[in-house]
């Protein structure tokens, strides 16, 4: 089940944009909204793999489980320009850098220099992640 974008997206970047913008706003249904269904996920955090029709939301649960124990809080993730866009068809490739911040017992961490790669998949309402990866940058609390 596709659930609807509030604003159908005709750029790929665009429906990337609004699902950090949602994690920004720790907003699960709307970054769950720019997902397919099934979808895959592919991060540090352990299990490090979520994959099927609840692979989005998932991740959030596990991401607010390790939240809760590592004493992390304000997450912020800010993406560049994508270092490669490509668009065949119905299908997108995009690898975009990309940073975050947080604080772990209020002590605040930037981690810069990751790497963000999704692939979506066009869908008749907008773009879709169908996949996407995150590749850790250097972490350097402040």
């Amino acid at each position: 089940m596709n659930i609807p974008l509030a604003i159908p997206t005709i750029d790929p970047v665009a429906t990337v944009r609004e699902y950090i913008n949602a994690f920004n706003k720790g907003d699960s249904k709307a970054m769950a909204a720019c997902f397919a269904v099934p979808g895959s996920i592919l991060d540090g955090l352990a299990p490090h793999v979520w994959r099927g029709h609840a692979a989005c939301e998932n991740w959030y649960r596990d991401v607010l489980v390790a939240a809760e124990h590592e004493g992390a809080t304000d997450y912020v993730v800010t993406i560049g320009t994508p270092l490669h866009a490509n668009v065949t068809g119905d299908n997108a490739y995009l690898v975009i850098p990309a940073s975050m911040t947080f604080k772990i017992r209020d002590k605040q961490v930037t981690q810069s220099g990751a790497t963000f790669t999704i692939a979506l998949r066009r869908h008749e309402d907008g773009w879709r992640i169908s996949a996407w990866a995150w590749a850790k940058g250097n972490p350097v609390a402040s």
